[in-house]
This record gives C-alpha cells, sequence and structure tokens, in this order.
C-alpha cells in the first residue's frame, strides 16, 4: 500500500512538472521565429559589442547607453570586462559612442549595469540613475551627469530590502523613482523556482528618501518601466505574460491598473517618443534562445511600435525583425527626430535613420 501511494505521488510530481515545463516554453515562445523586417539605412555602433540592455535620450539627444550586463544564465561576449555607460551625440552628423568616465571612490571593477533612467532637475542638473548588479547584488546608483567634461558623478548608492531583483527604473525626481523586481527572490535558485512555477510575485517599488513602497504586482517577471510625457501614466512590461501593463499614477505615488496590452512576443524595455507619446518596445520573438545560446541559432530581434495604447484598440506595428544575423536579443528601441537606437542583452547595437 505504501509503495502504491509513493508511485501515485511520484506520478503527479512529475505531471505537474511536465505540465510546468510546458508552460514555460510557452512563455518563453521557445518554438517561434520571426520573418526579417529590414529599415534601409542602418549600422552597427562601433565600440557595443558585449551589450546595450538599456538606452535613454535627453532631449538635447544626448543618448546613454548601459553597457556590458552580466547575469547568471545569461551569455556573455566579455564576461571579464566591467560593464559601463557609453553616450552618443545624435545631433551629430556622424554620432559616436564614447564611455563616459566614472568619479573616483566609485567601484569599476564590479559595475554591472542594467536598466537606466535620466531626471532633469529644475535647475537643469541631469542625473543618471542605473541598476547595478556588483557581483550580482541589487543596488541602484544616482550619478550627476557633467555635459562639459563627459563626466559621472557619483552621488549615492541605494539598497533596500523591497528591491531584491531590481530589473529597471524610471526617474520622477532627484532621489525619486519607480524600479520593477522581476523577481519576489534575490537568490538565483529560488528565482528559478519561482519562474518554474510561475508564481506571479514580481512587482513595482516606488522609492523616495522618505518612503518605500510596493505599489504594484502580480506580474510574473516585471521588465521595463517608463513615464507617460505628461507623468500621469506608468508602462510596465511583463515580459513572460507577453503583456505591457498601463497603471494611473495617483497624488500619493500609488499605481492604480488601467488596462492591459496583449502581444505575442517577449517584452523588455520600454522608451516613450517625448513628441507623441507612442512606446517603442525592444522585444525577444524566443526568449528560449536567449538563455540557451547556440550561435548557429542565435537569438532573434524585434522592435514593436505602439500608437495610443490608451485608445480602445491601440495600433502595434513591427518596424525591425531580424533572425540575429545581424543583431541578437533586441532589449531595447529609443527614438530621436527621426533616428532609431536599437541596443541588446548581450550583443551588438544598431542605429537606423527612419
Amino acid at each position: 500500500m505504501g509503495r502504491l501511494l509513493a508511485l501515485s505521488l511520484l506520478g503527479v510530481a512529475l505531471a505537474l512538472l511536465g505540465e510546468r515545463f510546458l508552460a514555460l516554453r510557452n512563455r518563453l515562445k521557445a518554438s517561434r521565429e520571426v520573418e526579417s523586417i529590414d529599415l534601409p539605412n542602418c549600422h552597427l555602433i562601433k565600440g557595443i559589442e558585449a551589450g546595450s540592455e538599456d538606452i535613454d535620450i535627453l532631449p538635447n539627444g544626448l543618448a546613454f547607453f548601459s553597457v556590458g550586463l552580466k547575469f547568471p544564465g545569461l551569455h556573455s561576449f566579455a564576461p571579464n570586462k566591467p560593464g559601463g555607460i557609453l553616450m552618443m551625440d545624435l545631433k551629430e552628423e556622424k554620432p559616436r559612442a564614447l564611455e563616459l568616465r566614472i568619479s573616483r571612490g566609485f567601484d569599476l571593477a564590479s559595475f554591472n549595469p542594467h536598466g537606466i533612467s535620466t531626471f532633469i532637475d529644475n535647475d537643469d542638473t541631469v542625473y543618471l540613475f542605473v541598476v547595478n548588479h556588483p557581483e550580482f547584488k541589487n543596488t541602484v546608483e544616482i550619478f550627476k551627469f557633467e555635459e562639459e567634461e563627459n563626466f559621472l558623478l557619483h552621488l549615492k548608492t541605494i539598497r533596500h530590502e523591497l528591491l531584491p531583483s531590481v530589473n529597471d527604473i524610471i526617474a520622477v525626481g532627484p532621489a525619486h523613482f519607480y524600479a520593477t523586481n522581476d523577481h519576489y527572490f534575490s537568490d538565483p535558485f529560488l528565482k528559478y523556482l519561482e519562474t518554474y512555477l510561475s508564481l506571479h510575485w514580481a512587482n513595482v517599488v516606488y522609492y523616495s528618501p522618505n518612503e518605500v513602497k510596493v505599489v504594484a504586482e502580480g506580474f510574473d517577471s516585471a521588465n521595463g518601466i517608463n513615464i507617460s510625457p505628461d507623468k500621469k501614466y506608468v508602462y510596465v512590461a511583463d515580459i513572460l505574460a507577453h503583456e505591457i501593463h498601463v497603471l494611473e499614477k495617483q497624488p500619493n505615488m500609488n499605481l492604480t491598473q488601467l488596462k492591459v496590452l496583449k502581444l505575442d512576443t517577449l517584452v523588455d524595455n520600454l522608451s516613450i517618443d517625448p513628441s507623441s507619446g507612442d512606446i517603442w518596445v525592444g522585444c525577444h520573438p524566443n526568449g528560449q534562445k536567449l538563455f540557451v545560446y547556440d550561435p548557429n541559432n542565435p537569438p532573434s530581434s524585434e522592435v514593436l511600435h505602439i500608437q495610443n495604447i490608451l485608445s480602445k484598440k491601440p495600433t502595434v506595428t513591427t518596424v525591425y525583425a531580424n533572425n540575429g544575423s545581424v543583431l541578437q536579443g533586441s532589449s531595447v528601441a529609443s527614438v530621436y527626430d527621426g533616428k532609431l537606437l536599437i541596443g541588446t542583452l548581450y550583443h551588438r547595437a544598431l542605429f537606423c535613420e527612419l
């Protein structure tokens, strides 16, 4: 009788594991392939060889790149090289990506930048917020950008128990931000278990010097985050659920869900066109290829342009798609004055004239 019970329990456990495995493949879009959609005026950006996970562009055309991300389970083309922040002036006729110097005292050897966001204060001071994973831990670094010297002055390192697995960030003040946690846990094994079981425990946190709180939760894996030009709405990409959540910002900084846009791809970082409010998204058509890297069958890339997201029927256009022959693992797409920048998780970056 005892053996029969043990066999029954084993059968149930195996069936559950099998069901979860198939569900994970579906969340990763493991069977999806893309047909290439090319743009006519594109070239790879010199100096970016090992990822440009996030990009943020100032109103004056200065673009910041977060480069060199290393993450457990992800491929890296430069595993022993620290990450950095590059800058490109999009108003130049032939813009080049230059690495910004960072002030003394900041640990450059363990710099592992992820999501980034800029904030311009009332006195025109530019702050750069950077999600950092030194030794695979989780911090948010705040820098002051000194344009004349192409220099980042490190101001503050933020750690908090409500920021256990930070992915992306949107600054809303000189020391204030919303951040996504793509997992509830910080331990790598528990993260894998959380993903495998699809627990939907990921969340969004609001941080200020006076208050830190969870303001939205229930995500499969909260990833990219951004805010509308009028500052009324916050957009959150749920990468494994293939969704963009539209959240209304309340006076107390809490977020109330307004709607969800369902897509057919893994949505990563979100960029906002400040003139139109359109959303540009770097996407992964097949997430399994990201984590099981095969140089003969590399991860593909996809860029979506979303118009009128607040309407009943937003317009979703695939602007660019590639099977990995040019660009592998697109994670962000940002526009400025007819120019498009496409960054990747661990590969190259593309500059296009639209």
